[in-house]
């Protein structure tokens, strides 16, 4: 192996890059395509979320009924049960002219666009099935590009400099898209209905239909990229028993590696911190005296600015330094971090200390983020079940999320801000403490050599 960044055991950095040289790297065609493919997997998710909740207050619909739509994100969490079938079974027709990878993504954007477009032609008073129906499809669908996007970008980006970099531009294209699916397309329907005057059924309409076509994005990253290396396969071999085999290989191979069970939990554990605060940061910052516009301009516009910036951050920081240090540095930020909203609690509703406090905060969350991820990629290096184990590990730290997310509230209501933050921070030692048990038992010392 060449390249000493996010290799868990490299100890020379790299030769540092010119300006010019990082930017090339950026805009190569293989990290390109995959920052606009992060555009079109972040645009679903605030469609079937947070603006469609909104939609529904908008006409009426009972708070009930708006809190049972969240199960339409439950694809999401369960998208490693068919994660196989993007491993083992090709798109007819589309697979044979892009390739097994490109061939998923194609077919996936293209039911999104339509799925999306239909749930802006349905009324949620009337047809509240309908509406069901319809962000379910776009959920599953979505949840299906996540799995197949994650697939090409591992397999893609092969060097430790193109993963890094591509990251970076993935997680900013994804929190472009969902900016713009989420107060973008809320501005657009205020902006419709008040300033032209069209009916508020109209302006949802439009919404979503123009939420739709930036998909189109998708498909024209989908047919720029590159097609990665695809696995021999045997020739006779059927694709029942390619799908069998593809799901056994899969989770067989990963439970046979040296201390797998600890890699499972380290992945659950190791975001706890940030799931554990970012469920009640809303909550928090009204409910301490902040008004909601203040709410918008900090939390969401300047959190926005952090994350960006700590995406490229954590990018840069996974090509200088091997990945255990990178693992250490941004475990350790993120529980800091979180400390900061027990200062805020304290000190009330000051928005300069607020404004440092999301800051930070969204800063090092994108660190983490980047280099977690950068771990994940590490973990699936057999492209004969890339999707499979990389949606079986993202379905884990899910866990984490749904779990404390599900609790939080009650432990802050019993506990008080300053101290339910502090516990958010504890939250993160566990996880801390696998990955310094799994450094002292040599995994990532087996990452390196298998990886080279």
């Amino acid at each position: 192996m060449t390249e000493q960044s996010l290799s868990p055991t490299g100890s020379e950095a790299p030769r540092r890059r010119t300006l010019k040289e990082a930017v090339a790297l950026y805009t190569q065609r293989d990290v390109l395509s995959v920052s606009l493919l992060g555009f079109s997997s972040g645009l679903p998710l605030a469609l079937t979320g947070g603006t469609l909740s909104l939609w529904m207050k908008d006409v009426g619909v009972t708070l009930t009924a708006i809190g049972l739509f969240s199960l339409v994100g439950l694809p999401y969490t369960l998208k490693f049960l068919w994660a196989p079938m993007l491993d083992a079974v090709d798109v007819p027709i589309l697979s044979r002219l892009l390739g097994r990878r490109r061939g998923w993504l194609l077919a996936c954007q293209v039911v999104l666009i339509a799925a999306i477009a239909a749930l802006a032609l349905q009324d949620p008073i009337s047809a509240p099935f309908g509406v069901a129906a319809c962000a379910l499809a776009v959920a599953i669908a979505s949840a299906t590009q996540d799995i197949a996007v994650d697939a090409f970008r591992v397999e893609r980006l092969e060097s430790a400099s193109e993963q890094a970099a591509g990251m970076a531009g993935y997680v900013t294209g994804y929190r472009i898209a969902m900016l713009a699916t989420g107060a973008g397309v809320i501005a657009l329907v205020a902006y419709l209905e008040t300033a032209l005057g069209l009916p508020r059924g109209t302006s949802w309409f439009w919404g979503y239909m123009i939420a739709a076509g930036c998909v189109a994005i998708g498909l024209v990253a989908t047919l720029f990229a590159r097609e990665p290396r695809a696995p021999v396969r045997a020739p006779d071999e059927g694709t029942g028993h390619r799908l069998i085999a593809t799901t056994v290989g899969a989770f067989g191979e990963f439970l046979r590696r040296n201390q797998a069970v600890m890699i499972l939990l380290f992945v659950m554990l190791f975001k706890f911190c940030d799931a554990f605060a970012g469920v009640l940061t809303g909550p928090f910052v009204l409910d301490i005296g902040f008004s909601k516009a203040t709410y918008v301009e900090i939390v969401k516009v300047v959190g926005f600015g952090g994350t960006i910036a700590g995406s490229f951050v954590g990018a840069w920081i996974a090509r200088e330094r091997p990945l255990v240090t990178c693992l250490w540095i941004s475990g350790v930020l993120q529980i800091t971090s979180n400390l900061g909203f027990t200062l805020q609690a304290y000190v009330g509703p000051n928005e300069a200390v607020l404004t440092g406090v999301i800051l930070i905060e969204n800063f090092t969350s994108a660190i983490g983020t980047v280099i977690f991820v950068a771990y994940l990629s590490a973990l699936c290096g057999a492209r004969e079940h890339t999707a499979t184990q990389y949606a079986l590990l993202t379905a884990l730290t899910a866990v984490g999320r749904t779990l404390l997310g599900s609790s939080s509230g009650a432990i802050a209501e019993a506990s008080g801000w300053p101290l339910f933050f502090v516990l958010t921070a504890v939250a993160g030692l566990p996880g801390l403490a696998a990955l310094g048990w799994l450094q002292m038992k040599g995994h990532f010392a087996e990452l390196a050599r298998d990886r080279a």
